[in-house]
Formats: C-alpha cells, structure tokens, sequence
C-alpha cells in the first residue's frame, strides 16, 4: 500500500498517535478492547482517513469492526478537540492483514531453510 507524501502523511500520523490513546483511554466500548491501530492513510483533501488496526483474536473482527463503526462518530469529535485542523477527516476503519502476511511468509521462509 503506497502510503501519502508530506502533509497528508504526517497529519495521518498525528491522527494514529491520537487515535491510539483515544482507544485506550475514553473509549468504553467493551467490544473494541486489544486493539492496535499500525496506520492511518489521510486522502490528499484531507477528507477520509483509513484507519488500520490489527487485534489477537481474529474471531472477534465482525464485533470489533461494528464497534469502531458505531463508535467513529465520538472519535473523530474528540479528536477534532484534540487536533487543530480546519476539518476532521471522516474515520474508516479496516483490518489489517499485512501483520498476518508477514507472519505467515515468515515462517514460509523458515521452513524453506530447514528443509536444505
């Protein structure tokens, strides 16, 4: 995933840092617990924002996923007290499978170099 340049870039960065401690912090939705947010990709407008987040139990994704939809809206209205931008860009939230890939290859790799 190509990620943006310059400003969209380090305002996505800001929104994770904050985003993060949001999470952890003042978000009582028990259904999004043990979650990690690993990137937030800002459109160059500034409008959207792909929130990507990874968690332990897979199982729970669906329950996780409708938690961050139904909690996006208080998200983004404490962040925009917490950021000084003209507009708070609408929160997506998706899965991230690039952890998983990554494991996964991996130990492709590691059983590719026991077996010579």
């Amino acid at each position: 995933m190509k990620r943006a340049q310059g400003r969209p870039q380090r305002v996505g960065d800001l929104i994770q840092r904050e985003l993060s401690e949001l999470v952890a912090r003042e978000l009582r939705d028990p259904r999004v617990g043990m979650v990690t947010l690993t990137a937030v990709d800002v459109s160059p407008d500034m409008s959207h924002a792909k929130v990507l987040f990874t968690l332990l139990d897979k199982e729970r994704l669906e329950e996780v996923q409708e938690g961050f939809r139904r909690a996006a809206g208080f998200l983004r209205s404490q962040l925009a007290k917490r950021v000084k931008l003209y507009s708070i860009p609408e929160l997506r939230f998706e899965y991230d499978e690039s952890v998983e890939r990554a494991d996964r290859l991996s130990r492709l790799i590691d059983s590719a170099v026991r077996k010579k």
